[in-house]
């Protein structure tokens, strides 16, 4: 069996190309000015600094043939998928609806609700849009995990402590073989950030492990060169 150098151990790599890169919400609205993550009073430079090594990093994936998984976190038009006590939370100067210079806060299809063009979703690709935080509330993640028969998967995105970090925990829950990509999740508050890379792999890993980004692909690249020997085919 191969691993890649991660912490609180090594992780374990499937036997097969089971395994996908998952990117959270790496979407306008969050990552840009203008947009939710601005009106809410937060410094979105500190999101914008993963971008580069996200980007690496889905090369090697559509590279090496290896499943990408998208998510959106955006609500219908009508915001009957958005619960009041989520609209009206916060304190700040736009809300999930109200028009902001990029469109309509958090409303699918906006121009703001759209991931940012330098991890743009290529057709082969799977985005899934999400209500909540959790990228298997309402909507089709499990089935399509379950069909594509996948059950490793690399969590990047934004933001660690929020969407990322609830949808590993959730993956986990379902018997998911979770890892948290750590230069490749940022979060508005560092701290935040930190906290929750400790609470993943505390306790012998019990949500998962956290690795870099080198340690991924210099972990992968050997793995996917004995699959290609021993006949795999691309996923």
């Amino acid at each position: 069996m191969f691993h890649l150098d991660a912490q609180p151990y090594a992780y374990p790599l499937p036997g097969d190309r089971s395994l996908a890169l998952v990117i959270i919400d790496m979407q306008r609205d969050f990552l840009e000015p203008g947009g939710f993550g601005d009106a809410l009073g937060n410094d979105v430079s500190l999101l914008q600094a993963i971008v580069p090594k996200l980007k690496t990093l889905l090369d090697f994936f559509r590279a090496h043939h290896l499943p990408v998984i998208h998510t959106q976190e955006c609500h219908q038009p009508d915001l009957s998928d958005c619960p009041p006590s989520k609209r009206d939370r916060g304190n700040g100067t736009l809300k999930i609806g109200d028009q902001g210079p990029m469109g309509r806060i958090l409303v699918y299809g906006e121009p703001g609700n759209q991931i940012i063009p330098e991890l743009a979703p290529q057709p082969n690709e799977q985005v899934i849009t999400k209500p909540g935080k959790g990228a298997f509330y309402n909507t089709p993640l499990q089935t399509y995990l379950q069909q594509a028969g996948i059950t490793h998967l690399l969590f990047t995105g934004v933001t660690t402590e929020v969407c990322v970090q609830t949808t590993m925990r959730e993956a986990n829950d379902r018997g998911y073989t979770c890892l948290m990509v750590e230069d490749c999740t940022e979060s508005y508050f560092p701290a935040f950030k930190q906290s929750t890379l400790e609470m993943i792999r505390a306790q012998g890993g019990i949500i998962g492990w956290t690795a870099t980004a080198d340690q991924v692909q210099s972990g992968l690249t050997p793995w996917l060169e004995a699959l290609t020997v021993g006949g795999a085919h691309a996923g």
